[in-house]
């Protein structure tokens, strides 16, 4: 089987957010597995040099948007075994960034079409095309108009089309279908593109793609209530004999605290952990105090990610005798507030707000708690992350959290985490002290439930071997 990738970011290249974690791990994952996957992405002109340099261009073709002919160069490059195409259109992508831009919706629409229109000039014709998020719905779309059916190219390739994050949608007026995507009016109904009279390149990929996925098993269940389904849980209803929850992985060889060079000291078990905090602590200007419990986030600062409820009881939390790091960016009035905390707090809270991957691994590798409150998360990969490094999560139940994190059970001994159901800042408390009182008075149950965390696999070959199992039923319907 020939897979096609189609994204708008891939680490290392270009990476905004989880999107990009899983475009840059789990082709890799699928070619151990003997399957052929390659990546196609915009050039944009934030790549680094040393990527463009490498670059070999292919040719140039035309791309129809609407009425007009827009100039496309393909280029490609090998990265360990998988090779990346990039789309070139200065016009389009010789900006800052990916996205938040006012004509997103002519962009995407073009980088749809334009990974269409470059197929016949892939080395390997793709079997399917997977897409990733509404910048690349209109592709599922667009395979189901006559344009590309009727050309034998095109005929047999599938689609299967993971969502994200649901939440984005990709929503323009309803001039696009012709204007920019070049569909006839037969796609604009509640059953394909129409959602509240304009047209989602979101919804493309949910009416129009052989297969749907999403990227834990609770989310997957999540989107079809209305409280999750950000106005498409109908749709999703309709369409969930087509829906498959798969989790999300981690590559393991990436995020290795026995090998990661951005740590002070790299362990095995956590045993090394404290060496690590008390670095942390010297370069955020804490009191380095290998007795006190660091608490940490990194994320995106928004209402999603649940700073309202950390806001909310900060200074009953920082009452409890404890440290607390927070990495990240987002909206201004989050990052203004965790400022003036840390200028209150100087001793107790470091606000970092950039963002820095070396320290973000040594907030994993120095922390004791790892703090996601979510109000939703369909996957998520902090969590991950932090389990993988000796950090014990605590979670809200919710999406991919929930799928991966065991709360801890006094009774039975099970789990390797904390969790709470309600999203309620003084339940999040309630859990963050019930963890703390472990930590401080059963140093042995902690120091066995950070052995246990670091002993949990997460990696990409599971969920893997799903995908690949999809291909096979979409691309050879007789296989197993």
């Amino acid at each position: 089987m020939n897979i096609l990738f189609a994204a708008s970011e891939c680490a290392p290249f270009v990476k905004t957010g989880g999107l990009g974690d899983v475009i840059g791990a789990l082709p890799g994952a699928l070619q151990d597995q003997d399957t052929n996957v390659s990546v196609i992405l915009p050039k944009y002109s934030d790549l680094a040099q040393k990527d463009k340099d490498r670059m070999t261009f292919i040719r140039e073709f035309n791309v129809p948007v609407g009425w007009r002919n827009q100039y496309c160069g393909l280029f490609s490059l090998i990265e360990g075994e998988v090779r990346y195409y990039f789309l070139d259109n200065e016009y389009y992508f010789n900006r800052h960034g990916c996205y938040g831009y006012y004509d997103d919706g002519e962009r995407f629409a073009f980088f749809s079409r334009a990974v269409l229109e470059a197929v016949p000039y892939l080395p390997d014709r793709p079997d399917v095309i997977h897409c990733h998020d509404w910048q690349t719905g209109p592709v599922c779309a667009l395979l189901r108009s006559e344009a590309y059916r009727r050309q034998p190219v095109y005929g047999d390739i599938r689609t299967v089309f993971t969502i994200h994050n649901l939440k984005y949608q990709g929503n323009y007026s309803k001039t696009v279908l012709g204007d920019l995507l070049g569909l006839d009016w037969s796609f604009f109904t509640p059953e394909g593109l129409e959602y509240k009279d304009d047209v989602s390149y979101l919804k493309a990929g949910l009416a129009y793609a052989d297969c749907l996925t999403t990227v834990s098993t609770t989310y997957a269940a999540e989107i079809q209530m209305p409280y999750y389904g950000e106005g498409m849980d109908g749709f999703l209803r309709k369409r969930k004999a087509y829906l498959h929850g798969i989790i999300n992985g981690i590559d393991r060889r990436q995020y290795d605290p026995a090998a990661d060079p951005h740590l002070s000291s790299v362990y095995e078990t956590p045993d090394g952990k404290p060496a690590n905090k008390q670095t942390l602590q010297h370069q955020l200007g804490l009191p380095a105090d290998a007795r006190k419990p660091l608490i940490a986030m990194v994320t995106r600062l928004t209402e999603q990610k649940g700073v309202d409820l950390v806001l909310r009881v900060i200074h009953d939390l920082l009452s409890e005798d404890v440290q607390f790091v927070l990495l990240g960016t987002g909206e201004s009035g989050y990052e203004a507030a965790f400022r003036a905390l840390s200028d209150q707090y100087p001793a107790a809270l470091s606000a970092q707000i950039r963002f820095n991957d070396a320290l973000a691994r040594r907030i994993y590798a120095g922390s004791d708690l790892f703090l996601m409150p979510s109000k939703f998360e369909p996957c998520g990969i902090g969590q991950l992350i932090a389990l993988r490094y000796g950090s014990l999560p605590v979670v809200r139940e919710t999406g991919g959290l929930k799928d991966t994190v065991v709360p801890y059970n006094e009774a039975t001994g099970e789990g390797y985490g904390f969790s709470f159901t309600n999203y309620n800042a003084h339940d999040m408390l309630f859990t963050i002290r019930r963890a703390l009182r472990l930590y401080r008075e059963q140093p042995d149950t902690w120091h066995e439930l950070q052995e246990r965390a670091m002993k949990l696999d997460f990696g990409w070959s599971q969920s893997a071997a799903i995908y690949r199992r999809i291909y096979a039923s979409l691309a050879e319907p007789d296989s197993d």
